[in-house]
């Protein structure tokens, strides 16, 4: 049975109601959809990363060096000497100019300072600084520390010129971002991410001798080219200046200057004076409690050691501060300005604290006596 129709009143209703619906909703819909598609793109927007954002304040204050150097031709064998040789091939008496490249990063815009690497700028006739915008602009150098590794180089600054903010390298801890900034390979504007991998990493362990550094060791990819280089945190403030990659085995692994040494090391060469490393005039090896202990098992051993963790000094200057002081070969020092010396790199830290010609105590063992010896570090000689 067919239900019956509802009072004329309710369909003579939902007859206007269709034809008000029908009216207004194209009005509605024209006012919704550009709406609609304003807000759309700025919804599809994804933010930028935290590397897009420290790299960002940092990139201004980044330059590409570019150096010129007269070098010595390589010896040719002597049967290019003959006339006719020669004639041919050139004379091979002479120089070459070589051509090298690294990086920088503006750390006082005021003045035009940029700091890079000792190496970057060594023995160089001419040096060509590459803004980020891409002007060059000619340099000079200031002045290099060949045991850090560091070198000023000076521009013209332009009025736009940003310098870099600097961080604190002793609040880093292991694990935290790194950012490498540089032009590796002449690529400019390259930034690599990785992490803190280990903090004050010896030099000495690398194979570099004749440097003085405790190093921040990093997975950020650092490629020749980088050298000079900052090395940023998460907030985008420098924290080391990128020197050297390990290449061969453990190939990878970058290391950067501290930027609180670097900046000490920076202010003294902008001044134009040398920087002055204090020393001891001792050459140490770690020695722990347990190669002690097998040493001093050995029938054959030359002599016995104290079982203990320290800095074993193997050999001692002619006429230096340590000899002066009564420092003996098989000494090994516990001990220094009241802090304990478990190898030569805690020490190294004590004696670059010190001040040149100021006492410093330290604490020595020589067989089974303790001995409290009081040393003055004299200044580092300079090279040649």
């Amino acid at each position: 049975m067919r239900a019956p129709l509802p009072p004329f009143h309710q369909r003579l209703g939902a007859i206007l109601a269709t034809l008000l619906f029908s009216a207004v909703w194209p009005g509605l819909l024209a006012l919704a959809l550009p709406l609609a598609l304003a807000v759309a793109p700025a919804a599809a927007e994804a933010p930028h990363s935290f590397v897009a954002e420290a790299a960002r304040a940092v990139a201004p204050a980044v330059v590409r060096i570019d150096t010129e150097r007269d070098v010595a031709r390589p010896a040719f064998d002597p049967a290019l000497l003959d006339p006719f040789l020669r004639d041919l091939f050139g004379d091979p008496s002479g120089t070459l100019r070589e051509r090298g490249q690294g990086s920088g990063v503006v750390i006082d815009a005021g003045r035009g300072l940029v700091l890079t690497n000792a190496h970057v700028v060594d023995a160089v006739d001419a040096v060509a600084v590459t803004l980020a915008d891409g002007r060059q602009i000619d340099g000079s150098v200031v002045g290099t520390d060949p045991v850090t590794d560091l070198a000023v180089v000076q521009v013209q600054p332009p009025r736009d010129l940003q310098a870099a903010a600097l961080g604190d390298s002793e609040a880093l801890e292991v694990g935290d971002w790194a950012i490498a900034l540089g032009s590796p390979y002449g690529l400019e504007r390259t930034v690599t991410l990785g992490i803190v991998s280990s903090l004050h990493r010896d030099i000495n362990s690398l194979g570099f001798a004749d440097k003085r550094l405790d190093l921040i060791q990093t997975d950020a990819a650092i490629n020749p080219g980088n050298s000079g280089g900052p090395l940023i945190n998460a907030a985008g403030q420098v924290i080391g200046i990128n020197t050297l990659v390990r290449s061969g085995p453990g190939a990878g692994l970058g290391f950067a200057i501290p930027i609180n040494l670097a900046r000490r090391v920076a202010a003294q060469l902008s001044e134009g004076g040398r920087v002055v490393h204090p020393y001891l005039g001792l050459q140490l090896v770690p020695l722990t409690a347990r190669q002690a202990r097998e040493n001093n098992r050995d029938p054959e051993a030359l002599l016995q050691l104290p079982e203990r963790d320290g800095a074993l000094v193997q050999r001692v200057l002619d006429d230096s501060p340590a000899q002066k002081a009564g420092l003996r070969r098989g000494d090994l020092v516990v001990g220094a300005a009241e802090q304990t010396v478990r190898d030569p790199s805690q020490l190294l830290q004590q004696v670059e604290r010190a001040e040149v010609g100021e006492p410093l105590a330290l604490s020595v063992l020589r067989g089974q006596r303790e001995l409290n010896l009081t040393i003055r570090p004299a200044a580092l000689p300079q090279p040649g």
